[in-house]
């Protein structure tokens, strides 16, 4: 690749204000969202397959109407608009590459359709294919390419008509685990390259955790929480955050309060706290210390050895805790486990799941 390249995009932020989607009077899809996604950043839409993710990008794309609200992109309303006419592009699951024609007429297809002289599209074609290493397979057609070379062409043909604003359709679901890293890393590389606000839907938590400068998190049509990865991980907005980012996820344990104390359901104090009620706890797997000294017991049921680390199971109050060692770490010699949790570990929801904003006092008494 040349260490300067010709193709830069002029970023666009992107706006959605009182958005919905309903394909029936009884089927809300997306109910009223308002969110920004700021020019040149790398927003990644994360959710559960069902969830709205690929709808919401359709939208955006105008592939797909919005039932109410407007879209914005550039300070622009675009929502009545055509795709060709939002200054965006997008790249797709299955590459959509046309069989008959060379990576070089793919790439450079839209160019020709606009009318582009051939020797501008050809350099413009050219200055693509160093980018995206595909110089040297510039004459042969998507058959004879391996999947992530497919990919790079899809890209290419976005990319070359210097959106302000890329889309990506879970552009890495057909590759295999380790095209899927690779790729991961040209596209984090080539978003810092030519400077377009891109917007990438998955499911697979580690491509949005690498990826995103912010995620956006759906459930069932709703925005659970919309930040940066370190905060999503590390300040859950709800039990469905939580759960969903992490592998494995975080152990949630039910405690109540009675205005002095919070308590297991075996009726150990936990912490002190003025809380009254019913609430779950969350600590990650990766946050509890085995501790000879802990004052917290649990029966170990299973380990599975994972090589870079090791995942215990144990029971605790009638559920199962996950722990996970990282490699090198002590093995347990007996089923007879001893825990701490680290207070700057803990994180605390209602019962319906939200975030809830406590300090505590461990206390671990009988």
């Amino acid at each position: 690749m040349n260490a300067i390249d010709p193709i830069h995009a002029e970023a666009q932020g992107i706006r959605l204000s009182g958005v919905t989607k309903s394909y029936d009077a009884k089927a809300v899809t997306i109910p009223p969202m308002d969110i920004e996604m700021r020019a040149g950043e790398f927003t990644v839409i994360l959710g559960p397959s069902g969830c709205g993710k690929s709808t919401l990008l359709q939208m955006i794309a105008g592939l797909e109407r919005v039932t109410g609200g407007t879209i914005s992109i550039g300070g622009r309303e675009v929502q009545d608009l055509e795709p060709k006419e939002r200054g965006l592009a997008m790249v797709f699951q299955n590459y959509a590459l046309y069989p008959h024609m060379t990576v070089a007429q793919n790439i450079g297809y839209s160019l020709r359709v606009a009318g582009i002289q051939r020797a501008e599209r050809d350099a413009r074609v050219k200055a693509v294919a160093r980018m995206l290493g595909l110089a040297d397979f510039l004459h042969r057609k998507p058959g004879q390419l391996s999947g992530g070379q497919r990919q790079r062409v899809a890209i290419g043909r976005a990319i070359i008509r210097e959106p302000g604003v890329l889309l990506f359709d879970e552009p890495l679901s057909n590759l295999d685990a380790q095209l899927r890293q690779d790729m991961r890393l040209e596209l984090a590389e080539l978003h810092h390259r030519i400077g377009a606000t891109s917007i990438f839907v998955t499911h697979d938590q580690v491509e949005a955790m690498t990826l995103a400068d912010r995620i956006l998190i759906l459930n069932k049509g709703r925005v659970e929480q919309f930040d940066t990865p370190k905060t999503i991980y590390s300040r859950p907005a709800s039990i469905f955050v939580a759960k969903f980012i992490g592998a494995p996820p975080m152990n949630i344990l039910p405690v109540s309060g009675d205005g002095r104390a919070l308590r297991f359901g075996n009726g150990k104090v936990f912490a002190a706290s003025p809380l009254k009620g019913e609430f779950l706890l969350g600590i990650r797997p990766e946050s509890i210390v085995l501790d000879r000294h802990g004052p917290i017991r649990a029966q170990l049921r299973h380990r599975e050895d994972l090589g870079s680390h090791m995942i215990l199971t144990a029971a605790f109050d009638l559920v199962d805790l996950r722990i996970a060692l990282p490699f090198g770490s002590a093995e347990p010699q007996q089923s007879d486990l001893h825990l701490h949790f680290p207070r700057e570990c803990l994180h605390l929801f209602d019962v319906e799941g939200r975030r809830i904003e406590a300090d505590f006092h461990l206390e671990y008494a009988n």
